[in-house]
């Protein structure tokens, strides 16, 4: 029996994830010697220590080497490092607003916290895999952990109903997403993501409509897990049943987790298959997303299932970046959604890496300001409401300027971020992935992009002026304080103000973090 030879690198890039695990144990551990009755405000703090001290270890990785591991089926590069940077910030934000959300209800318990590390862990193990049953291992990881985290309360038809939803479409799109990377494997004889080029470019030239039926059918499993237009249906529903802390994680984290995934696999795909059919499927899918999301959220009077429907439209944003990574040499004239030569389009490796960055600074910029706007939602809501459907009402936010003054100033600027208005991190965030791919020469779907999100400035603006200009209701229940979670709006606030004004400290790690190890 021949065992892999395996040195100490290879499990360097596992340590983020293996400090989540550890983490995750030893809350599962210390419910054994606790009582119904214990106080478990230490939970939180450690889960957010565990979070702090993963996002710590993957910072200091972000200067490593990009090289493959684990034979290949794992790598390591700045890329997936700041991946896992991104989700342990999603985590301990969620941890510390989840404390006080869970003990208004008398909720409170290590498996929960265990059960979000355990997620984490999923996530920044998916950003590391580089071959199509490791990547798939690693979607079931995170997802089963999210699925039970959904239906955590399980007292309500509201929960009950979110987690059977995101159960039943969440094991199809695997089902979905496993076929395809069996038709991959079928048309090349391999599931390294690193060594399908050349199989690829001969299994075009035999059997075309197996690779394309295979890569169609990844992207579809992808655009579930992202929430991309048609394949949104579960996202409005399972964030409103959802306890809000989850709801914040799902938004951020397991949609960071996705999209890197989404990129490596097919920037591995896209280099041997022609590239139009990568393009015309992102593409399309940004424009659908994008102009579906923003409309179907206009409506929307439930705040949280607005933010929803804004997690779709951002999600479109992001499909425009990973639209930018396959786009051709410009053409001659005016092209809606393919590239344009109205401006100098930039070289196909420049506009690959300036893509790649408009990425991950859109996903850090809206984990930040996503779970930020949740943990507001979480000190308005009351449980009583839940089921009745006002407990995420845009009333509650009536007259919030004059009952909770830095609470309505955090849930402003978190609005104006999600809408991309300067001074916030959400403004630069939207201009370097809009510039990314206007350089690619997507001229037509970014103009579609701006017009989106001034679109989307209408409801999120709308919720600033109930906080400000709306009168506070009669009878109006009084506003419970929690620590932990003003600790999570002040972190978010900072960041979401300062990064905004200053953008150059968080721009140097996102050129460093632009590598993608690709052989």
């Amino acid at each position: 029996m021949n065992l892999p030879n395996l040195t100490s690198a290879d499990f360097l890039p596992l340590l983020p994830a293996v400090i989540l695990v550890v983490g995750a144990c030893i809350l599962l551990l210390s419910e054994v010697f606790l009582s119904a009755h214990s106080t478990r405000g230490y939970q939180a703090v450690l889960s957010t220590a565990t979070s702090v001290l993963a996002g710590i270890m993957s910072l200091s990785l972000l200067t490593e080497p990009a090289r493959a591991v684990f034979l290949g089926f794992g790598v390591m590069d700045p890329f997936s490092s700041f991946l896992t940077f991104t989700v342990c910030v999603s985590l301990a934000l969620a941890s510390l607003t989840a404390a006080g959300f869970l003990r208004k209800r008398g909720a409170e318990r290590g498996e929960f916290y265990a059960l979000m590390l355990f997620a984490g862990a999923g996530m920044s193990l998916l950003g590391l895999s580089n071959e199509l049953i490791t990547l798939f291992v690693n979607v079931e990881v995170l997802s089963i952990a999210t699925y039970a985290l959904t239906s955590y309360l399980r007292r309500g038809t509201r929960p009950s109903e979110a987690g059977f939803k995101y159960f039943i479409l969440g094991a199809f799109s695997s089902a979905v997403l496993l076929y395809g990377s069996a038709l991959l494997y079928g048309a090349t004889g391999t599931t390294l993501l690193a060594d399908m080029t050349q199989p690829l470019k001969a299994a075009m030239a035999d059997n075309a409509a197996l690779v394309y039926a295979g890569s169609v059918l990844v992207a579809a499993g992808f655009a579930f897990k992202v929430a991309a237009v048609p394949f949104h249906m579960w996202t409005p529903d399972v964030y409103e049943g959802a306890p809000t802390p989850v709801t914040a994680l799902m938004s951020a984290g397991v949609k960071a987790a996705a999209f890197v995934a989404l990129v490596r696999v097919f920037v591995s795909v896209g280099s041997g298959i022609d590239v139009q059919l990568p393009f015309a499927m992102f593409s399309t899918l940004a424009l659908l997303t994008m102009v579906a999301g923003n409309l179907l959220a206009i409506p929307q009077r439930n705040v949280k299932r607005m933010l929803a429907y804004s997690s779709i439209a951002h999600a479109g944003y992001l499909l425009l970046g990973v639209a930018a990574l396959f786009v051709s040499a410009p053409g001659q004239e005016f092209k809606l959604l393919g590239a344009s030569a109205l401006v100098g389009a930039s070289p196909e490796a420049v506009a690959r890496v300036d893509a790649l960055r408009g990425i991950l600074y859109y996903l850090l910029a809206y984990t930040f300001t996503a779970v930020g706007a949740f943990a507001v939602v979480s000190l308005l809501e009351r449980r009583e409401d839940e089921e009745k459907g006002t407990a995420w009402d845009l009333e509650r936010f009536s007259g919030l300027a004059q009952r909770r003054p830095g609470w309505a100033f955090a849930m402003a600027a978190f609005m104006l971020s999600l809408a991309g208005i300067p001074p916030t991190i959400g403004f630069i965030g939207k201009l370097i992935l809009f510039r990314a791919a206007v350089d690619a020469g997507l001229v037509g779907l970014t103009i579609i992009a701006v017009l989106s999100s001034a679109a989307g400035a209408y409801y999120y603006l709308r919720v600033v002026v109930y906080m400000y200009m709306r009168p506070v209701p009669e009878g109006a229940h009084p506003l419970e304080r929690s620590w932990m979670t003003e600790v999570a709006l002040v972190v978010s606030t900072v960041a979401v103000v300062l990064l905004g004004i200053m953008p150059g400290p968080l721009t140097e790690w996102i050129a460093q973090a632009g590598t993608l190890f690709t052989r």
